[in-house]
């Protein structure tokens, strides 16, 4: 009868030590925690206040009607049948977007490692020169730049005086419709400052007796650039490749600039994000843009997601 009575008064002492000993672990981990967690908070402030809120509030209103006058409108997957069927403006979009990253992407990339190369060979003066050609990365994105792009492109342009000096009589680049998106993707390839960053830090870590076997064994500039360059260059060409594609499927400054925000002449410099912009501020369907942007969002994870699980065939690290 005794042991009857003491076992529920032990029972509450073990529950009491046990809650004591995770109280005091909690107060430990909290001290020596704390710090980091303050620091930490005005980017978790950020983080769902300005980007995880506002994108799961734009996913609920892509199932809605919602033009910022009224309240928005249930219409469930209405916004996406119209998108795949019925909207020739979003296929004329994605044309112009694919043919800028198609283009532009490879090009930058292959001009950057270029640059890059030709500064890996001990130049005099490299940090001036490394500041001089990302330069073009800073300001490349600003209006000011995009409005310089126009005027050097336009029928009296700079480009075609330069042209006319040696009998060439050059077309209008910017109001022609075969040649505007080109001159975009030529200002996109200008911006090689930051590819070119990182691709000179990644010809730094390459031991340089491999090359200097290399040439011992007889192998020639080009073969060393094939056989060592290339391969152990691949993980940096991957990184670059992938954050250029999603720069290009996000470009719209220069686009909406230069075609003073029509996406002409005949949309052919209508980028995703400008026709995005149009129908979101231009004609206040903000449920249907909101559709748009998810769009957006899943081609931009599918290409991201193809690089991944490519890569392995032709990325090599060390091991």
């Amino acid at each position: 009868m005794s042991n009857a009575m003491r076992t529920p008064a032990g029972a509450i002492n073990v529950e009491r030590y046990q809650g004591a000993v995770a109280e005091g672990r909690f107060r430990r981990l909290w001290n020596a925690n704390a710090p980091g967690y303050l620091f930490l908070l005005p980017w978790l402030a950020g983080f769902f206040g300005l980007t995880l809120g506002p994108a799961l509030i734009s996913l609920y209103l892509s199932f809605t009607d919602f033009d910022m006058l009224q309240s928005p409108r249930w219409v469930g997957i209405a916004n996406y049948v119209r998108i795949a069927t019925a909207d020739p403006k979003f296929s004329a979009a994605m044309h112009v977007t694919l043919t800028y990253v198609v283009f532009s992407v490879p090009f930058k990339l292959t001009f950057a490692l270029l640059v890059a190369m030709a500064l890996n060979r001990g130049l005099r003066g490299l940090t001036f020169y490394r500041a001089i050609f990302y330069l073009p990365s800073l300001l490349g994105g600003s209006v000011a730049i995009a409005v310089l792009w126009r005027q050097l492109f336009a029928s009296d342009g700079l480009v075609n005086a330069a042209l006319a000096r040696i009998g060439i009589e050059g077309p209008s680049w910017i109001s022609h419709p075969n040649y505007s998106i080109y001159t975009l993707v030529a200002l996109s390839v200008w911006q090689f400052g930051s590819p070119m960053i990182i691709f000179l830090a990644g010809l730094r870590q390459i031991p340089q007796d491999m090359y200097e076997a290399a040439s011992l064994d007889g192998a020639s500039k080009f073969r060393q650039f094939y056989k060592i360059t290339l391969p152990l260059l691949t993980p940096v060409i991957f990184f670059n490749a992938v954050v250029q594609t999603i720069e290009a499927f996000k470009a719209f400054t220069p686009a909406f600039i230069i075609s003073g925000g029509t996406g002409g002449p005949i949309n052919s410099t209508l980028f995703y994000t400008l026709y995005l912009y149009q129908e979101a501020f231009g004609n206040f369907r903000m449920g249907y843009a909101s559709a748009l942007a998810w769009i957006l969002v899943v081609i931009i994870a599918i290409f991201t997601a193809f690089s991944f699980l490519t890569s392995r065939y032709w990325v090599h690290y060390d091991d």
